[in-house]
């Protein structure tokens, strides 16, 4: 079995020593002490893979293989391809979402929530994960430079939200990856 746990505060200014915890339990990947602001973010992932109106976006997630004089190679993408992309990122959206209906009851405190991730949806987390962080990325057409600033804040802007988004969800990937990779070189020794 592997397990590790990790710790983040959304808040500086916060009396707890952690506001979440995220950890590898058995088979599932749990995220738990979510805040009302962290669990929002997390309910959004879904919606943010959405690159409808975003031109920039729709080419980001879709770009053909080759320079666009290559017809032929860019039509046959286009046709064979970009569906199978398609239907493999609203599957993954489709997984993470249900996932995410355990954020959506009422029965107790929200403070309390706990996500749990099955590590077979590990994929489509990351899949999610991916499609939303080149969205928001391309719709806010943010820099390089704004993208390498992790300690950017406050957030005074939807654009600052933005980049606080994707830097949670790059955050979550990570993790995921480091969970996923580690205990499969484990069962392998």
């Amino acid at each position: 079995m592997c397990s590790s746990c990790m710790g983040i505060s959304s808040s500086q200014r916060s009396k707890k020593s952690v506001d979440m915890e995220i950890c590898r339990r058995e088979d599932k990947l749990e995220i738990s002490e979510l805040d009302p602001f962290l669990a929002e973010l997390l309910r959004q992932i879904p919606a943010s893979t959405n690159p409808e109106g975003a031109p920039a976006a729709e080419k980001r997630l879709f770009s053909p293989p080759a320079d666009r004089s290559k017809t032929e190679q860019c039509s046959e993408w286009k046709l064979y391809v970009e569906p199978e992309l398609r239907r493999l990122f609203r599957t993954a959206t489709e997984t993470v979402a249900a996932d995410l209906e355990q954020l959506n009851g009422n029965e107790k405190p929200f403070a309390n929530r706990k996500l749990r991730i099955p590590t077979q949806h590990a994929d489509a987390w990351l899949n999610a994960l991916n499609q939303a962080r080149l969205v928001i990325a391309a719709k806010y057409n943010f820099s390089d430079g704004e993208l390498c600033d992790h300690y950017r804040s406050p957030i005074g802007s939807r654009r600052d939200l933005g980049l606080f988004q994707l830097n949670f969800y790059g955050f979550l990937q990570e993790f995921i990856l480091r969970e996923i990779d580690g205990c499969s070189e484990k069962t392998s020794d």
